[in-house]
């Protein structure tokens, strides 16, 4: 049963839309200082989809049900319909959630060294164990497998977001072409270049189950470790090429 017909066959949940943010909603009227309005609360929402996480780590997402959801959570069915309206809302937010997760931490790991392989290293190394890791490919799976009916639910798992492991390394390259030391005329083509370097096909390996285990660390940081030097040969200036 998909997340529209269970909420067709539950009883209606009194107030509902207008606690999800509705103009002159009595949630609204009656909110006392200092509380948050229905729906706002960052840490009954983690909850939600940390319970949503693990059914749809468990069971996919087409078995998945907002039953399932709301008794992994914890929470009423009249709470998790105050926060998101079917499992495929719940699903583009688990994704977000974990994609910004990554994005922080590839962020400090260019930030956090002056050095530009050391940079690069740490940025690959950190994403390429997280797009290999069970998780991510279990989700990329999820996706793939309902592509064809729901469309849209593909476009919100790849579209592109103000924020991602892309744009920050393509900000990175973007800061070194300034300094002069790189030399690149496409940083976005740059970017794309070395993510695929550093994965070197191990992606497409663990979805289709060619590569069944999680690669091992060293792997990817031999992996890594060659891309720098082709990338460096590509786009180095100088002595760095």
């Amino acid at each position: 049963m998909s997340g529209q017909d269970e909420k067709l066959a539950e009883p209606a949940e009194p107030n509902v839309t207008k606690a999800r943010g509705g103009e002159n909603s009595p949630a609204d009227a009656c909110a006392l200082p200092g509380r948050r309005a229905a729906g706002e609360d960052p840490a009954k929402r983690g909850q939600i989809i940390d319970g949503a996480k693990r059914v749809f780590m468990s069971v996919g997402f087409d078995a998945a049900s907002m039953n399932d959801i709301t008794r992994e959570a914890g929470v009423s069915k009249g709470t998790i319909y105050v926060y998101f309206e079917n499992k495929e809302e719940l699903f583009a937010a688990m994704i977000e959630r974990e994609r910004n997760r990554v994005v922080q931490t590839v962020k400090h790991a260019l930030d956090d060294h002056e050095a530009i392989d050391e940079a690069l290293f740490d940025f690959g190394v950190t994403l390429t164990t997280h797009i290999t890791a069970d998780p991510t490919i279990r989700a990329m799976r999820m996706v793939v497998g309902v592509s064809d009916r729901m469309p849209q639910l593909a476009k919100r798992f790849f579209a592109a977001t103000p924020e991602s492991g892309l744009t920050v390394l393509q900000a990175y390259l973007d800061r070194q072409v300034a300094a002069g030391a790189l030399d690149i005329e496409d940083t976005d083509l740059a970017a794309r270049q070395f993510i695929e370097l550093c994965l070197a096909g191990m992606l497409k390996r663990r979805l289709f189950s060619e590569m069944t285990e999680t690669p091992e660390r060293g792997y990817i940081e031999k992996t890594v470790a060659s891309a720098i030097r082709l990338f460096r040969a590509g786009y180095g200036t100088g002595a760095h090429r």
